[in-house]
């Protein structure tokens, strides 16, 4: 019989692993509630028409499709079967596909429910998405993102209030980041003054992999994508710029000094940069970075980048201002904001620096002791007196021996356990042991609650 198995690039998660991924999830919770943030779901499957188009070429080679339910072969000639063409099947015998992000789909449902909505309108949404990626370390083809966007407000103090977002995130779960920051503008107006404004495309998707293949890398992805040499010349001194946030700035305005587009953008960052300035400093270093590019189509504005600084893994939270999104389908004048928070990644950087806070991980804290049905009998009651109070706490569900009740209080990490025998019962009192230095304590009921 073959051993069952799991599809690469997907996991199992265990129950100390999913109180783990919980805390997660209801850190990032908790921070958008503060700043107003209301949730909503969206279905695992959307319609192809819906998410084709929205992630450039690159991306739409990752949806994973759906084939149709039923005979997929309808609609498919003789000729087209023989050629067993991969790209012609799937666009006849596949309607649906896995969502790819929450943002195409958060787009989809505020056109489908404009109605019913107030804007501006702030969502999160917690779910998991797919693609059909290599999996490799850090990359994964399912896996959860944790979005926050605002739609219907053109204000750049929404991207300052993503920014006060992350920034507490992060220092609730200890992470050392470093958020890097660009424009879309920007590079708009670098494709401009190179001559290449045909190209942004080419240019944007190529400059977004320079930390994984490096400048020399880049510029031989753009040679292949036909820009010239003096293009690609003209271009180094954006990648190289150094100094400070407003050092770069001030560069940034001469160079762009004839893009209107690239002017428009450095004003943006310009902005955030003010306002930032009237709050607390950051716990997290931000640093504008020209080759942040965040190849996807849609982002026509700021756009941000995480990176953790202690561990060495691929961006952990991302985002940016997309104008146009909800034009593609058939509403305009809908601005929105929106990042993401990637959490399986933030769930290996935690576990790689054992950053959870102790209590956080919410496993049983007592465990009775099971020695018949006498005692299942008086701890029933006592049980949920326990429980009312708020202490997480189980009986174990048979009268087993001592040593297999002991080692699965070991297992479960349950670092107290309630002994209760007949001497115990006979005085209305619980033996409780401290499961790490093995102290005993004879207690009342209400002293047993104290006590947690």
């Amino acid at each position: 019989m073959q051993k069952p198995t799991i599809p690469k690039g997907t996991r199992d998660f265990s129950p100390e692993e999913m109180t783990k991924r919980n805390y997660i999830f209801t850190t990032i919770k908790d921070v958008f509630h503060l700043y107003g943030y209301r949730q909503i779901e969206t279905p695992a499957m959307e319609n192809l028409s819906t998410l084709t188009g929205k992630y450039g070429e690159e991306g739409d080679k990752l949806l994973f499709r759906i084939l149709n339910s039923g005979n997929c072969f309808n609609g498919l000639t003789d000729t087209e079967l023989q050629e067993c063409n991969p790209i012609t099947f799937a666009a006849k015998a596949c309607e649906k596909g896995l969502r790819y992000d929450l943002t195409v789909p958060f787009a989809r449902y505020v056109v489908q429910h404009r109605n019913e909505l107030t804007f501006p309108f702030k969502r999160y949404q917690i779910q998991p998405v797919w693609r059909a990626d290599r999996p490799q370390k850090g990359r994964y083809r399912e896996f959860y993102q944790c979005d926050a966007d605002v739609v219907g407000s053109p204000s750049l103090m929404n991207e300052v209030e993503l920014i006060l977002i992350m920034d507490e995130v992060f220092r609730r779960f200890g992470i050392r980041v470093t958020i890097r920051m660009n424009n879309r503008k920007i590079l708009s107006g670098i494709a401009d003054i190179i001559g290449e404004a045909g190209k942004i495309v080419d240019l944007t998707v190529a400059i977004d992999k320079s930390d994984k293949i490096g400048v020399s890398g880049v510029n031989d992805e753009l040679r292949t994508k036909g820009l010239s040499q003096q293009a690609i010349d003209h271009l180094q001194p954006f990648i190289a710029l150094s100094g400070t946030n407003r050092e770069k700035l001030t560069a940034l305005r001469h160079t762009l000094s004839v893009s209107g587009t690239g002017l428009k953008g450095v004003e943006e960052l310009e902005y955030i940069f003010d306002r930032l300035a009237c709050t607390t400093p950051l716990r997290a270093g931000l640093e504008i970075d020209l080759t942040l590019a965040r190849g996807l189509n849609y982002y026509t504005g700021a756009i941000f980048e995480v990176k953790a600084l202690d561990v060495e893994i691929g961006s952990i939270t991302g985002g940016g201002r997309y104008d146009n999104l909800t034009g593609m389908f058939g509403v305009e004048g809908l601005s929105g904001v929106g990042i993401s928070f990637g959490a399986d990644r933030i769930f290996d950087v935690l576990n790689r620096l054992d950053l959870y806070p102790a209590g956080s991980l919410k496993s049983s804290q007592l465990l009775f002791v099971n020695f018949g049905a006498k005692e299942e009998a008086f701890l029933l009651p006592l049980l949920e007196r326990v429980r009312a109070a708020g202490i997480r706490a189980e009986l174990y569900p048979e009268a087993a021996k001592m040593k297999k009740q002991m080692s699965y209080a070991d297992a479960g990490k349950i670092p107290f356990v309630a002994l209760v025998g007949e001497n115990e019962m006979a005085q209305g009192k619980v033996n409780l042991k401290n499961m790490l230095s093995g102290e005993q304590s004879l207690l009342t009921p209400e002293e047993l609650i104290a006590h947690f």
